[in-house]
């Protein structure tokens, strides 16, 4: 049994509503995060796509000629990844990430929010570690101070400075911008999300 039972729950929402999130998601426009995030890039950088979700960041990304690994908890959202964007996605929790200096750039947009605080720290020593030195991470969450169920599914929220506090644990990594925007959905314009970018640093 899985010790973060959050995760299971998680998970279970996410394949019963795969086609509904999906239909809401991968069409939204968000080219300015994702420019942002590959602005850094070397070319032909290597992306894992953590937490994938209908595929849409990953196709954006090889459509700018990027090699991209793409990874999904939801074995629902891994089909329909796939059939979205024409590459294998693997199903993988987040805990199970075990590479060491492979990628160039770690993209867990609106993904990594579901686990609770003390598994986001496990976790995103895992990302650092999977990182090429000066890699970078692109990360999102709802802005806020809330940790706990919503709409069937787990959420750690974050504002800038419960997001620093946080970061300053995990040892080799610096923030390198921080920024807040309102949701890309036209229907959640009230909502607002923290962008957060990484950048790996030798320690």
């Amino acid at each position: 049994m899985n010790e973060f039972f959050e995760t299971d729950k998680t998970l279970e929402y996410y394949n019963t509503h795969a086609r509904e999130f999906a239909g809401a998601t991968v069409s939204v426009d968000f080219e300015e995060m994702q420019n942002r995030f590959l602005e850094r890039l070397p070319e032909n950088a290597l992306i894992l796509d953590f937490g994938c979700g209908a595929g849409r960041d990953t196709g954006y990304f090889l459509s700018r000629g990027f090699r991209v690994e793409a990874v999904d908890g939801s074995e629902e959202l891994c089909h329909i990844a796939s059939e979205y964007t024409g590459i294998p996605v693997k199903r993988m929790l987040f805990d199970e990430l075990d590479a060491v200096d492979k990628y160039d750039g770690i993209w867990a947009c609106s993904s990594i929010l579901h686990l609770p605080v003390y598994e986001l720290a496990v976790v995103m020593h895992k990302m650092v570690t999977a990182l090429k030195n000066n890699g970078i991470i692109y990360t999102s969450f709802k802005y806020g101070d809330s940790e706990g169920y919503r709409n069937g599914r787990y959420f750690t929220d974050m504002t800038e400075d419960k997001f620093e506090g946080f970061i300053k644990q995990i040892k080799g990594v610096s923030t390198e911008d921080m920024w807040v925007t309102a949701d890309a959905r036209p229907e959640r314009v009230d909502e607002k999300w923290l962008n957060v970018i990484l950048r790996k640093i030798r320690v």
